[in-house]
């Protein structure tokens, strides 16, 4: 496979929020404000304090007890139907690496100025640090520095990042990406059983599948209610898991027009459906929009690894999902095509999955 494949497009280059943050500012950028144009507005809708987004026990759902493991899994199909989301427990990834990635995050975005200059994102490529979607001189920032790269397959490995990482933590990151890969599929073989799909169908489109991960910073703002830390988007991708690196909460997920809080669990994941996924399930399972907001007193850090099915497969919706009743939704693809669209764009809430809609099948 060509390494060309993983170089979609390109993010504009642009300034360290982190580097702002420290310089003791007390007046935001122009280019970091958002308005109630942006329809942003922090103001209106803070998160609802008495939703909690479901908590799904793998124990549970690979338990020998037929009976455990059934009502579950009907846990599961009702998270990923009504939420897109769900936080995982008892889902096998060691709490010491989990810790050791952790630590090796905080370190990465201590390292000085020079030392990320060195793995800075290239332009017409997305990985590195900096920020992603920005396809605009003119379009507003996110208040937060992000560090990308493509983990799996191996040989899409960038030479430039991932063996220039700090030592211990490229080894760590190495052993995660492998078992969070090992986490993605069990997670994709059980919705392919709750969704009574053959499970060698999600097994063939995602075994070998791309993974990515894209490591978050947030640092505090003097003036919190007038940034985003993350536009409201919904992941294009096929699954995500997010760990959350420190204490602080910012994770918030849309549910019935509500922005809705996550707390993460201790030595949980938070999971959640992308648009893949939601194209792959026939729009039964259905990707979420969500947004990080910042605060005026600490950092917030997380990892996000998302995971995709394999760049040279096609996808489109299950044959086994497409009835009579329901017909295909969305029109197949090349999955490498399908990456190519999405980082030609901005990140915009769902839009990019109405260009994959069937009915656009004419126009295009």
């Amino acid at each position: 496979m060509d390494a060309d494949l993983t170089t979609f497009g390109g993010s504009l280059l642009v300034p360290s929020v982190l580097e702002l943050a420290n310089g003791a500012i007390t007046e935001i950028p122009p280019r970091y404000v958002r308005t109630e144009q942006d329809g942003l507005s922090m103001h209106d809708e803070q998160g609802t304090p008495s939703l909690q987004i479901p908590v799904i026990d793998l124990n549970k759902l690979l338990s020998v007890n037929g009976d455990l493991m059934e009502s579950e899994l009907q846990k599961l199909h009702a998270a990923c139907r009504d939420w897109g989301f769900f936080q995982v427990i008892n889902h096998g990834v060691s709490c010491s690496l989990v810790e050791e990635v952790k630590l090796g995050i905080q370190e990465l975005f201590k390292l000085p100025m020079e030392e990320k200059r060195k793995l800075w994102q290239e332009e017409g490529d997305l990985e590195g640090f900096g920020q992603a979607f920005v396809v605009s001189e003119e379009q507003k920032l996110d208040w937060a520095d992000l560090f990308c790269l493509v983990s799996l397959p191996r040989h899409l490995r960038k030479p430039r990042l991932f063996p220039m990482l700090p030592s211990p933590f490229r080894d760590v990151l190495d052993e995660y990406s492998s078992a969070l890969r090992d986490l993605a599929m069990k997670l994709l073989v059980l919705m392919a059983k709750a969704l009574k799909v053959d499970t060698e169908e999600m097994v063939e489109l995602f075994d070998g599948g791309m993974q990515a991960f894209r490591m978050n910073y947030y640092p505090p703002c003097p003036r919190p209610e007038l940034v985003i830390g993350l536009t409201p988007h919904s992941d294009a991708i096929g699954l995500t898991i997010l760990l959350q690196v420190n204490e602080m909460e910012g994770l918030q997920v849309r549910k019935e027009g509500k922005w809705v809080s996550v707390k993460p669990l201790p030595n949980a994941f938070v999971v959640n459906i992308g648009d893949i996924l939601e194209i792959v399930t026939n729009g039964t399972y259905r990707s979420i929009e969500h947004r990080a907001t910042v605060n005026s007193m600490k950092e917030r850090l997380s990892i996000a690894t998302f995971y995709s099915p394999k760049l040279e497969g096609e996808m489109g919706p299950a044959s086994s999902l497409i009835t009579p009743d329901k017909p295909a939704l969305f029109k197949r693809i090349v999955v490498a095509d399908y990456f190519k669209g999405l980082f030609s764009r901005k990140l915009e809430g769902k839009s990019y999955l109405d260009v994959m809609r069937s009915e656009e099948n004419n126009g295009n």
